[in-house]
C-alpha cells in the first residue's frame, strides 16, 4: 500500500502553481523521471524547469499548437521557449487531441462526435484532469516519453497549475490504456 497526500484546492486557477510545482519536486526526489507540464505561454513550464533542472528529469512541456487562438497565432513567449532550451526542456507544440478538427466540425454542422464527447467526460473530474490525459498522449504521439511509463502530468484550468497527476502513458492510437494512477492536486471546483 502507498499511502500520498492529496491536495485539494479550494479554487482553480494560478496561485496554485507553487503548490504543484513543490508536488513535482517530492516526486523527483522519489524517482520519477518523465514529467509532462501543460503551458500556453510557457511561464508554467518554465518555472517547472527552473525548479527541476537538478534532477535530470525527461522534461516536456506541451504548449497550444501555432494557430490554435487565430491564424498564425503562437500564444508560446519566445523568451520562454528560449530558456526552456536553455534547460534542455522539450517543447511541444501540436493539435490538443480533443478539440480542433471535430470542434470545427460540430461548429459547421451542430454535431456531438466522439472526442467532444470525451473531453466533456474527462471535465467531469476537472479541467485539468482533462489536460493532463491530453498532454501524456501527446507527448507519447510526439515521441517525447515512452508508452507504458508513470508520468508525472501538471495541467491547470485557465492560468497556471492547479492539477498534478501521475498517469500511465499511452500514445492517442491507444487512449483506452491510458491510466490515470494517482490524483496528488486538483481544485474542488
Amino acid at each position: 500500500m502507498k499511502k500520498r497526500e492529496v491536495i485539494y484546492f479550494e479554487g482553480a486557477g494560478v496561485e496554485n502553481t507553487e503548490a504543484c510545482i513543490e508536488i513535482l519536486v517530492s516526486l523527483a526526489k522519489e524517482g520519477f523521471k518523465d514529467f509532462v507540464i501543460a503551458s500556453t505561454t510557457g511561464r508554467t513550464g518554465r518555472l517547472a524547469a527552473e525548479r527541476l533542472k537538478d534532477f535530470g528529469v525527461n522534461l516536456v512541456v506541451v504548449a497550444h499548437s501555432v494557430g490554435f487562438k487565430g491564424p498564425n497565432e503562437d500564444e508560446f513567449l519566445p523568451e520562454n521557449l528560449e530558456a526552456l532550451t536553455k534547460l534542455k526542456a522539450k517543447v511541444y507544440k501540436g493539435t490538443i487531441l480533443t478539440h480542433s478538427l471535430e470542434t470545427a466540425l460540430a461548429k459547421k454542422f451542430s454535431g456531438v462526435y466522439p472526442t467532444l464527447l470525451i473531453a466533456q467526460s474527462l471535465r467531469r473530474l476537472g479541467e485539468g484532469m482533462k489536460v493532463c490525459c491530453e498532454i501524456v498522449m501527446e507527448a507519447c504521439d510526439a515521441g517525447l516519453i515512452k508508452e507504458g511509463q508513470e508520468v508525472v502530468a501538471m495541467a491547470g484550468t485557465a492560468k497556471g497549475a492547479d492539477t498534478v497527476t501521475i498517469i500511465k502513458s499511452a500514445a492517442s492510437k491507444r487512449f483506452l490504456d491510458l491510466r490515470v494512477l494517482e490524483i496528488l492536486a486538483k481544485p474542488r471546483v
